[in-house]
C-alpha cells in the first residue's frame, strides 16, 4: 500500500522555486533514500513533505491530501522528521526533548513515560545522559535524540535529513542500524536524505535522485547501482 504520494510538488522561499513538480511515493515497510548534491532541493522537498514551507502541487498520505495541513497536524497523522542539524533545545534535558516529541499525542501521560523508557532502551546512551541538557551532548548523542524525539510522535513514516552530516563512521552506522531494525522489526517507513550515497544505498528499497529540484532518475537500489553512466555521476562508486 502506498503511504506517501506527491503530485507535481512545487515549494521554494520567496520568489526562488526550489522544486519543480516532484512526483515520488513511499510504501507502506519501505526505505526510499532521495540523493543528489548539494543544492539540488533535497532538504526542501523534505520541508514541503512536513508542510514546514509554502508548497503547491498534492501531498498524500495514506490516501489523504495534507498539503493544506499545517506541520502539528502532518505530524498527528504519522509523519514526524528528524531534520537536517538535528533541532534539539539544547537548554532541556534530554528527557525533556523527547517528552516534547509527545506534543501532539492525545493518548496520556502514562503511554509517553512508557515510551520514554524504550527508547532509552534503544539509544542507551541517551538514558546515561537523561538529565543532561542537550546542548552538552556530543553530535552523535544530538542526532540519536533527535531522532528518538520524532519517534517519540509514533509516526509511520519518518523522514530523516542528512543524519550522518558531521558524525563519526561508527556512529552514522549505528544509527542506520537502528532505523533498519525499527523498519524490518516494526514496519517503520523512512523516507531518508543521505549524502553517503554508498551506505544509503545499502540499506534503501528505492531511490530517487535530484538534480536542480527535479526527479532524474529513480528505481530500485540494485537497478540504479547496475548503470555505469548513473553510478558514476550520481553515487560515486
Amino acid at each position: 500500500m502506498t503511504l506517501l504520494r506527491t503530485r507535481g510538488l512545487t515549494a521554494g522561499y520567496g520568489p526562488v522555486t526550489v522544486l519543480h513538480g516532484l512526483d515520488l511515493e513511499v510504501a507502506e515497510g519501505e526505505i526510499v533514500v532521495i540523493l543528489g548534491a548539494n543544492g539540488a532541493g533535497k532538504t526542501t522537498t523534505m520541508r514541503a513533505i512536513s508542510g514546514t514551507i509554502p508548497r503547491a502541487g498534492s501531498v498524500e498520505f495514506e490516501g489523504h491530501d495534507v498539503h493544506k495541513s499545517a506541520p502539528d497536524a502532518i505530524v498527528r497523522a504519522g509523519i514526524a522528521q528528524v531534520p537536517q542539524g538535528r533541532g534539539t533545545f539544547p537548554e532541556l534535558s534530554v528527557e525533556d526533548n523527547l517528552k516534547v516529541g509527545a506534543f501532539v499525542r492525545r493518548d496520556g501521560g502514562g503511554t509517553i513515560g512508557t515510551d520514554v523508557l524504550r527508547w532509552f532502551e534503544v539509544f542507551p546512551r541517551l538514558a546515561e545522559r537523561r538529565s543532561q541538557r542537550a546542548g552538552s551532548l556530543s553530535g552523535g548523542e544530538q542526532q540519536m535524540l533527535a531522532i528518538a524525539r520524532a519517534l517519540m510522535s509514533r509516526p509511520k513514516l519518518l523522514l530523516c535529513d542528512e543524519p550522518s552530516m558531521g558524525l563519526a563512521p561508527l556512529i552514522t552506522q549505528e544509527l542506520f542500524q537502528v532505523l533498519e531494525r525499527l523498519n524490518k522489526e516494526e514496519g517503520l517507513s523512512v523516507l531518508l536524505v543521505e549524502q553517503n550515497a554508498n551506505l544509503a544505498m545499502h540499506m534503501a528499497d528505492r531511490v530517487y535522485l535530484l538534480e536542480t529540484g527535479r526527479i532524474v532518475a529513480s528505481g530500485s537500489a540494485a537497478e540504479l547501482s547496475a548503470d555505469d553512466s548513473i553510478r558514476k555521476a550520481y553515487l560515486g562508486f
